[in-house]
C-alpha cells in the first residue's frame, strides 16, 4: 500500500438488517511535527484532519485525528446492513491533500 491509498475490509456478504464491521487501514506517515530527522531538522507535522465513512449514501462515522494517533491509522465501526451499496472512506490531511475510498457491501 502507498502513502494514500486505503483498504476497506467488509464482510463478503451480509443479511438485512446484520450488524457488519468495517474496518479501514489508511497509508499515511502521520508526522507529528515533533521529531527530528539525522541532520537534526524538524521533520514537518503532515498528519490527517478527518476521516468520514459514508454508507449507501449516508455518513456513518466522522472523527477528528490528532498528532498522537499512529502512521497508517487504523479505525473500525459497526453498521446495521440495509441495502447493497458502496462504503465509502474519505479524508483530508492538513496539507489539504483529500483521498477516497470505497468497497462494496453486499447484502442479501
Amino acid at each position: 500500500m502507498t502513502p494514500g491509498q486505503a483498504l476497506i475490509s467488509l464482510p463478503p456478504a451480509a443479511r438485512p438488517g446484520e450488524i457488519v464491521e468495517v474496518r479501514v487501514l489508511i497509508a499515511h506517515p502521520m508526522e507529528t511535527g515533533l521529531r527530528s530527522n539525522d541532520a537534526g531538522q524538524t521533520v514537518p507535522r503532515h498528519i490527517i484532519r478527518e476521516v468520514v465513512i459514508e454508507y449507501a449514501g449516508a455518513e456513518v462515522m466522522r472523527v477528528e485525528l490528532s498528532p498522537a494517533i499512529t502512521a497508517n491509522p487504523y479505525l473500525g465501526v459497526f453498521l446495521r446492513a440495509g441495502p447493497s451499496g458502496p462504503v465509502v472512506c474519505r479524508w483530508i490531511d492538513d496539507r489539504g491533500h483529500e483521498a477516497r475510498a470505497q468497497a462494496l457491501l453486499r447484502v442479501s
